[in-house]
């Protein structure tokens, strides 16, 4: 029968650290939603980044097209003016791609990283867990605690 007993607390990898308060799970909870934010943003960073990239291949089209059409001056001013642009002063999108992640994308990982290792022993989403064990319901399937 013991064995048939449901614990009920999360895994040890989400379980609140020995003295760690309610504030400093919020905390780190509202850090980790914060970076979850983060990976979204540079998803479409990288979505704009091939958008950019496949604007600017379609152009090799409309130049050839506008040709054909008779329009030199207009296809010489978007193979001039459009083909091969910047998208920020000096910048391709790859560029600004390279320069997110190095900088503010490694910075929020990394302090991110930092705060869960010395204020929860470097146990990530116990937020997440804590509402997990409060909001399933106990004994029923799909609601299990663990794997």
């Amino acid at each position: 029968m013991a064995e048939q007993m449901e614990r009920r607390s999360v895994d040890e990898a989400h379980s609140r650290p020995a003295g760690v308060d309610d504030t400093t799970v919020e905390a780190l909870g509202e850090l980790s939603k914060a970076l979850e934010t983060i990976h979204r943003v540079r998803g479409h960073l990288y979505s704009a980044h091939q958008l950019v990239g496949g604007a600017d291949l379609t152009l090799d089209r409309v130049v050839k097209l506008l040709r054909e059409a008779g329009h030199d001056e207009m296809a010489d001013r978007v193979a001039h003016e459009l083909m091969g642009r910047n998208l920020l002063p000096g910048r391709w999108t790859f560029q600004i791609m390279e320069e997110f992640d190095d900088g503010y994308y490694a910075a929020f990982q990394e302090i991110e990283r930092d705060a869960r290792e010395k204020l929860a022993g470097g146990r990530r989403h116990i937020f997440e867990a804590e509402m997990k064990e409060r909001r399933r319901t106990h004994g029923m399937p799909g609601h299990e605690a663990t794997p």
